[in-house]
């Protein structure tokens, strides 16, 4: 029986996100390209997305940037944002919303079990819900498994957690 294991999790902090958010908000109203622009970021909690309105598409793209900046500063990775379309909205502004990608999709915990069983480390990955479990009766395996995913892209952020060793 496999004694150490830790969890493959993709999470996005929402109170950083929330900050950020405030942060860019806050450069918006003082910057002089973006006064008057109708510009706004919206967090919805609840759905995870961000809504951002603009009186154009390259203002759209100004906040969009900030927004950006702003998250980076805050560590939250960019590769759990997705961006829709821009859509036209009322009074000739445009809108568009950004989703956060919450722990780690069904077919993203199949390519990471699939990575770790390429790889020929021993190793059992389990897909537990939103995260991956991988265990080892060997720490330095898991240490392996570790270095291979973080160098590995699989399109969302990917954190270590839960390390457990017994």
């Amino acid at each position: 029986m496999p004694d150490n294991s830790f969890d493959v999790v993709s999470e996005v902090d929402m109170p950083e996100v929330s900050n950020a958010i405030q942060q860019a908000l806050k450069e918006i109203t003082t910057r002089y390209d973006l006064k008057d622009s109708k510009s706004s970021i919206e967090l919805k909690e609840k759905d995870k997305k961000i809504e951002l309105a603009s009186a154009d598409d390259y203002k759209l793209k100004a906040i969009t940037e900030l927004l950006e900046q702003k998250l980076v500063k805050r560590k939250v990775p960019l590769k759990n944002l997705s961006y829709g379309t821009v859509i036209p909205a009322a009074g000739s502004t445009v809108k568009q919303e950004v989703t956060l990608q919450q722990g780690i999709a069904t077919e993203k915990a199949k390519e990471i079990v699939k990575k770790l069983k390429d790889s020929k480390l021993k190793v059992q990955a389990t897909i537990q819900g939103d995260l991956v479990r991988v265990s080892s009766k060997d720490r330095d395996t898991l240490q392996q498994a570790i270095a291979l995913l973080r160098g590995a892209d699989f399109g969302v952020e990917l954190q270590f957690t839960n390390y457990r060793s017994s």
